[in-house]
């Protein structure tokens, strides 16, 4: 009885210091974000202070303002709404069909293909940069929201995490549906695809984040306010001899809402589809 007690209390004792880990942990990943809110408050004199200071003394909200009125906010927001929505429908369509065919269809060479599109995963972003914008230039998509979202329409990343995800599926709809007549395309749409929502909801995530954060590549192929995005927008208040540090704090604020939103609300799917890529295939 006595060693079931104490068995008892320390297993109460681990769930105390596993939940306060988890909270300091917490609260150290918002941090940044609580330390730009209120910075965004906070007078240009105010932020500039040494020693600085955590909280606003005079909170404002002016700063917001003048993001609105020095900068076509809203058209920034529009621009970078439609570039996410253009990747991530491309790229749940098109990874999803390339997954089932990786992980559902024997062809000839199917590994190698296989291998050589996770290859893309090693090769820098950087590195691919410039023919990215060759290719742009001799399409004649530069300055366009198309050329911003074409690079990002289909993703190695993508195809490998929703085929790992088809593996752990059951090779009995395949042959079924071969029995019923069905198309490899009918047996990946009416069998398989219906079943993948929580592979595509963490594949939806992944690319919204990746999407709304992309600031070099729109940087290099956006020439005017008509396709510029978020990142590239706020971007624009680094002056060459001065630097509205609380602006920023403020279009950042701003631009960041919609990310968070979108992941509290999705976050299970977010720690399952990191679990997904450790499935064995």
């Amino acid at each position: 009885m006595g060693n079931r007690i104490n068995r008892q209390k320390g297993d109460v004792a681990r769930k105390v210091i596993y939940g306060i880990v988890v909270l300091g942990g917490g609260i150290l990943m918002a941090l940044p974000f609580i330390w730009m809110t209120l910075s965004s408050l906070k007078t240009e004199a105010e932020l500039m202070m040494t020693p600085p200071s955590f909280f606003p003394r005079n909170p404002v909200t002016e700063n917001y303002a003048l993001v609105m009125r020095d900068l076509p906010f809203l058209l920034f927001y529009r621009n970078t709404i439609m570039v996410t929505v253009l990747r991530s429908v491309s790229q749940i369509l098109c990874c999803s069909m390339a997954a089932f065919a990786f992980a559902k269809i024997r062809f000839p060479g199917r590994n190698m293909i296989f291998l050589g599109l996770l290859a893309v995963l090693m090769v820098p972003h950087q590195m691919i940069l410039v023919p990215n914008y060759i290719i742009m230039r001799f399409l004649g998509l530069s300055n366009t929201l198309l050329a911003v979202a074409l690079p990002g329409m289909f993703s190695a990343f993508g195809m490998f995490l929703l085929r790992q995800f088809y593996l752990t599926l059951p090779d009995e709809f395949l042959d079924s549906g071969k029995i019923d007549g069905c198309t490899h395309f009918g047996i990946f749409a009416k069998l398989y695809f219906p079943l993948t929502q929580t592979a595509v909801m963490a594949l939806l995530i992944f690319t919204v984040m990746y999407s709304w954060n992309d600031f070099i590549w729109p940087l290099i192929i956006s020439s005017s306010d008509r396709t510029r995005v978020l990142s590239v927008g706020i971007a624009l208040l680094q002056g060459q001899s001065r630097i509205f540090y609380n602006q920023i704090m403020a279009g950042a604020v701003m631009a960041t809402l919609p990310v968070i939103a979108l992941f509290v609300s999705l976050q299970r799917y977010f720690v399952q589809g990191i679990a997904l890529t450790g499935v064995k295939g």
